[in-house]
């Protein structure tokens, strides 16, 4: 069994219910947006469960809020937004797993980002986009330009190194005999 043998599951086939939908979705978004929409790859062309619809970087808000707003799509629920070390040029991909609660319908965007490079935050489009992208920032080392507070969320402050890189070393451990300091300006 892989991706593409169907799964009986109380909804039926997902896939088979989808299609249509998710094909005139992409057909909108190409209109809408041209050249800003580098690739799609479809489920069953490609091993996905879910259209994978890689955008800009410079244009990934304007996607999301267009995603997020219009009627044929309402796409109002960003479930994940994760990265990827794909070890090529560009080396990261920023994956954001969006959900239409109506419709039950699903689409993945992703963003194609070199070392070095960052990804405009998402947080004007969905505000809860600022723990995940810290925790991007914290394991991959993407940097979100105009996030207000893009500091580690899971390592302590003192690691050095993003340890989801593929290039991190498998024993790359680091100890700390004391405490994380306390930042005094959390204080309040």
């Amino acid at each position: 069994m892989d991706i593409n043998t169907p799964v009986a599951t109380i909804y039926g086939d997902l896939h088979e219910k989808q299609i249509e939908r998710w094909k005139t979705q992409v057909s909108g978004l190409r209109e809408r947006f041209g050249e800003k929409i580098e690739e799609v790859l479809f489920p069953r062309e490609y091993p996905t469960d879910t259209p994978i619809v890689f955008v800009r970087a410079d244009a990934i808000c304007e996607v999301l809020e267009f995603l997020k707003n219009t009627p044929e799509f309402e796409y109002g629920y960003l479930s994940d937004l994760t990265a990827t070390d794909e070890q090529e040029a560009p080396r990261f991909h920023v994956v954001y797993n969006l959900l239409a609660r109506k419709t039950m319908t699903r689409i993945r965007l992703k963003v194609r980002v070199a070392e070095g490079e960052s990804v405009p935050t998402a947080i004007g489009v969905w505000p809860a986009a600022n723990w995940a992208e810290r925790e991007v920032w914290d394991m991959f080392g993407v940097r979100f330009d105009g996030h207000p507070d893009l500091r580690r969320i899971l390592m302590d402050v003192r690691w050095e190194g993003h340890p989801l890189r593929k290039d991190y070393p498998l024993r790359g451990y680091q100890f700390f005999p004391t405490p994380e300091p306390i930042d005094p300006s959390l204080l309040g």
